[in-house]
């Protein structure tokens, strides 16, 4: 029978990249300090697991370098070599390579050739430099052994489950020579033989003076589905019988009986990892978009369904408005059930910022705390994707440009290592992304200087926030020189117009010599928003509720005009700038609103406006549709919607009409 094992092969790459996330996190603890075995397992762990996915799918090159790695971290385990620094930089750059591998397997993204055998030299030295035949003499000692009596009755459902009982025997080669004698006694006829189950046995001599923790480690993926006795062969004993049987020994018990107690815990990881797979499955990011999609137009059919049913006479219609009711609730628990398959929690991205923080404090000379808060909170998918560019480019300015070196902060009265906070928490309808740290902070006077420098408009007096907003124009840096860390002006813009494109906004605030704090304000979603339906002229138009703080109806003595042409609205004694909807989109002026026009003030990055609309419609669930990908990017519009009637509704972008208000002179 021939198996195609292209269709295997996005799983492997997808647990390949798991794994080496592991990886990388288990070797970072280790190197701060937390040795435990279980970090050592975890990290060996996955090594074995990517090898032998690697050798199964033919990716030799992937395979020779886990093999390598996993020889390394096997004598860590064992505690037959301690952890220096050298061999840490030889596993972290190995995790490297084999991402580049990984891009090569799945993409054809060529790896460098050169730092694969570079990466190899790299930890064979290490392994040279640790001595690893005395090793190899004390686990023998250990195991008084010269060899071992294997017996492997696979189960019937090991093929289903990904495993080769072939991949298995040439892993045990790779020890020492194998004698092997294939039992058929319970192979059933071949009216009833399933190609799918495994039924046949084996009886392996393996003549390997290894520890038998190193054999047991082989069918570590399969212990839960075979029968599996591991014996000891003495120097003196009794040979194998015709059959190919191993003598009976006092040793010949269950593995987990017989196995040398190891300073870890190595049944635990597969019972645990075998739990998970039958509690979750893999689903493509399409299917699921599909399914939201689906669920999106159905949102909408309700809508239209519900809207003209309105026009049908309440007392001959009592059961279709209640039927209504009743699916309106079911579709918004529907789109609630859906969206959450999508949901995963922002760890997802904040794992990555161990090594870049290490690597980057280490290359200029700083010592860095990363502190994460919120791992947990849970962003869409796509959401996640697209905010890790962002949030590295936040990062690296904080170790670059905020964070000082060890001396000038021990002489500022300051600890010598600067503290960099990554926060994720749900703040009404959004979440909210935050990047810290307690370094110099922003410099007012240095960012108005190269603005003016560069002939960027300054308004008079600016406030902090208006002179941080600097920052964000395209090409602005304050950098004396170019680096391959900065200096080039291309950055903060960028940041900025990748999260407007989400749906987002940023916001800075800084303190000289305390530290400088990033926040990101993200929808929960990109597929559906709560909005309020105001009209203005006669269009309708979108409010997304997460930014509505109250609507109301003001007084002509609550409304003044400043400088001649902005207006200014009183509310409880705070003063609010007023701005049409009608004037910002350009809207019919000459169309006179039907009754006086009603205000809805909404707030962004700390700041209100009252908006000035005709019309409140009302409130409800809208999905939300990209323009930018079918048309252009319109200034103050984030989308739109379709609505009950077919008709198309723009949402407003609350967060671009504060940022034009902010700062008039650059819009």
């Amino acid at each position: 029978m021939n198996i195609d094992m292209q269709r295997f092969h996005a799983t492997f790459f997808a647990e390949s990249r798991e794994g080496l996330d592991a990886m990388e996190d288990g070797l970072l603890a280790l190197e701060a300090g937390r040795q435990d075995g279980e970090t050592i397992h975890s990290v060996f762990r996955a090594a074995h697991s990517i090898k032998g996915g690697a050798a199964t799918f033919g990716f030799q090159t992937i395979a020779d370098v886990t093999h390598v790695l996993e020889t390394l971290l096997d004598e860590l385990r064992a505690g037959q070599r301690a952890l220096s620094a050298d061999a840490t930089e030889a596993m972290l750059g190995s995790v490297d390579v084999l991402r580049a591998l990984l891009g090569e397997a799945e993409h054809g993204l060529a790896a460098d050739p050169a730092q694969v055998q570079a990466i190899l030299g790299r930890l064979r030295a290490v392994l040279d430099h640790g001595n690893a035949c005395t090793a190899t003499t004390t686990a023998t000692a250990q195991a008084s052994a010269s060899g071992w009596d294997i017996h492997f009755q696979p189960g019937p459902g090991l093929f289903l489950s990904g495993n080769d009982p072939l991949r298995i025997l040439r892993e045990l080669a790779e020890l020492g020579p194998l004698q092997v004698s294939a039992r058929l006694d319970t192979l059933p006829p071949l009216a009833g033989l399933d190609p799918l189950n495994a039924h046949i046995g084996w009886d392996i001599q393996l003549d390997a003076a290894c520890p038998q923790a190193a054999v047991a480690e082989v069918f570590s993926w399969v212990e839960d589905e075979c029968d599996l006795r591991i014996s000891p062969r003495q120097q003196t004993a009794a040979p194998a019988n015709d059959a190919g049987t191993p003598a009976p020994a006092a040793a010949n018990a269950p593995m987990a009986a017989a196995a040398t107690p190891a300073p870890v815990a190595a049944a635990a990881a597969p019972a645990a990892a075998h739990a998970e797979a039958e509690s979750s499955i893999r689903v493509s990011t399409d299917k699921v978009d599909a399914l939201i999609n689906l669920v999106g137009e159905l949102v909408i059919t309700q809508a239209m369904i519900k809207q003209v049913s309105t026009s049908i006479d309440a007392v001959h219609a009592e059961k279709l408005l209640a039927g209504l009711d009743l699916l309106e609730r079911n579709t918004r628990d529907l789109q609630e059930a859906v969206i959450s398959v999508r949901m995963l929690p922002v760890d997802a991205v904040f794992r990555r910022f161990p090594r870049l923080v290490r690597d980057l404090s280490s290359r200029l000379g700083k010592q860095v705390t990363l502190r994460t808060l919120g791992e947990g909170t849970e962003l869409d998918k796509g959401l996640i994707e697209k905010i890790a560019d962002p949030l590295v480019h936040l990062v690296r300015n904080s170790i670059d440009h905020g964070l000082e070196l060890p001396e000038v902060r021990t002489a500022a009265g300051k600890s010598a290592a600067g503290t960099l906070t990554l926060a994720a928490s749900h703040q009404g309808g959004h979440i909210v992304i935050e990047v810290s740290d307690d370094g110099r902070g922003l410099d007012r006077e240095r960012i108005l200087a190269k603005a003016r420098e560069r002939g960027l408009a300054v308004p008079d007096a600016p406030t902090d926030s208006q002179v941080w907003d600097l920052i964000f124009q395209p090409g602005f840096s304050t950098a004396d020189a170019v680096t391959d860390l900065s200096g080039r002006g291309v950055g903060m813009d960028v940041v900025r117009r990748n999260i407007q494109s989400l749906g987002g906004e940023v916001q800075i605030d800084s303190h000289a010599g305390r530290g400088t704090r990033t926040l990101i304000r993200l929808p929960l979603t990109l597929a559906i928003l709560d909005g309020m339906t105001v009209a203005s002229a006669d269009q309708t138009l979108i409010l997304p509720l997460a930014y509505v703080i109250e609507a109301l109806q003001p007084q002509d003595a609550d409304i003044n005009t400043v400088a001649g042409d902005g207006r200014v609205l009183r509310v409880r004694g705070e003063y609010l700038p007023v701005i049409s909807l009608r004037e910002i989109y350009g809207f019919d002026q000459q169309q006179a609103a039907h009754n006086k026009p009603l205000v809805v003030v909404v707030e962004s990055d700390g700041q209100k406006l009252a908006l000035e609309v005709d019309e409140l419609v009302g409130q409800q669930q809208v999905v939300v549709k990209n323009i930018e990908h079918n048309y252009r990017r319109i200034d103050g519009v984030s989308g739109a919607t379709i609505l009950g009637d077919g008709r198309v509704a723009l949402i407003v972008d609350i967060g671009g009409l504060v940022r034009r208000q902010r700062l008039p002179q650059a819009a």
